[in-house]
């Protein structure tokens, strides 16, 4: 059960308050919990069919790229998803990858033969200070397992590919929320890989926290910020490649809102899809006839895209549990180290 948390902005969620209120979008994770090795998977479909013979339109913007994702140049070059997005830690990234080429091999065996090779997508963060890297401890099983997972109802903070992640000296990891547009009746839901941000430039809803919470963890002001973190936004708008692109830009405004200056050492990346139509495989297949978003109507969907960032990010924090890890490294969790949260945000 999600804890109570600050609420960010001034519109409405979804009825979930997750990505999943985006119509056919879904969520798994496989977690691994075993002492020094703690870390997993995160999956997100884009609907509940194929999504190789089925594409979505999707859009990215890397604010900062010191990350070693895989998938992003097709994506930039032809717009489409075809395949679950998956989050993982960085030296996961391979092992994921094959596992997404299988699992599409096995429906279709003639990829990578008669048919065009397929484009894995994959996001990391670095999980090192709490996971034992090194063990490779994710294989292609947990990814399957992440898969079979997924849910509307799906879990948040410490979970899946959120198990071994930082943020603001901190515990890290998975959150999500949605919000309804203004003017017109589209949702925009956005799930987050929180693993990024120093201690002292925690701002929750506008209150600048970080100061006290440094003090609290006695961290040090000097230590600069790295990390990592993924943003993914889902729409039910109709828009095309080059607005997604646009839209997920403005995942950078909601980071920015909780305290990151984007680091020489954090990979900043988000991606943004619409669920709103599907491009076929199949070049004889009709493409849908659907008239897009004018661009005069995105300001709503900008704002949306902003606000369900940082609420994602927030419940992240408060979502996430205290976790030990490799070498005895322990991430304390928000609500653990400031049960007083109302009263240092003047609630």
């Amino acid at each position: 059960m999600m804890p109570a948390f600050p609420r960010i902005g001034c519109l409405a969620s979804g009825p979930l308050d997750n990505l999943a209120d985006v119509a056919g979008v879904t969520v798994g994770h496989c977690t691994l919990d075993q002492g020094a090795v703690q870390t997993g998977v995160t999956v997100i479909r884009p609907h509940g069919g194929d999504p190789f013979l089925s594409k979505v339109p999707a859009g990215s913007a890397v604010f900062n790229g010191f990350g070693k994702s895989m998938g992003l140049l097709q994506l930039q070059e032809l717009g489409v998803l075809e395949t679950e997005i998956v989050l993982g830690s960085t030296f996961a990234v391979g092992n994921l990858a094959n596992g997404l080429i299988r699992s599409a091999i096995t429906r279709h065996p003639e990829i990578g033969r008669g048919w065009p090779t397929l484009n894995p997508l994959v996001f990391e963060c670095n999980d090192g200070y709490l996971n034992d890297a090194q063990a490779f401890a994710v294989q292609e099983q947990h990814l399957a397992q992440a898969l079979q997972d997924a849910r509307a109802d799906f879990a948040q903070g410490s979970v899946g590919a959120g198990r071994g992640m930082s943020a603001f000296g901190l515990k890290g990891g998975i959150g999500s929320a949605s919000r309804r547009t203004r003017g017109a009746d589209f949702l925009v839901a956005a799930l987050v890989l929180a693993n990024f941000g120093r201690a002292e430039a925690l701002t929750l809803g506008g209150h600048k926290l970080g100061p006290l919470l440094q003090q609290r963890l006695q961290a040090s002001a000097a230590e600069p910020e790295k990390g990592s973190i993924i943003l993914v936004i889902a729409t039910d708008a109709p828009l095309d490649s080059r607005q997604l692109t646009r839209l997920a830009r403005r995942a950078g405004a909601g980071l920015a809102r909780t305290g990151s200056d984007y680091g020489h050492g954090s990979g900043d990346i988000a991606l943004a899809f619409s669920s709103a139509y599907g491009l076929p495989h199949d070049r004889f297949a009709p493409m849908p006839a659907l008239a897009m978003l004018h661009e005069g109507w995105l300001d709503p969907l900008f704002q949306a895209a902003a606000e369900a960032c940082e609420q994602a990010i927030v419940k992240a924090l408060f979502a996430a549990q205290s976790v030990v890890g490799r070498d005895g490294h322990r991430r304390i969790g928000l609500l653990e180290l400031a049960p007083d949260w109302r009263e240092l945000m003047g609630e």
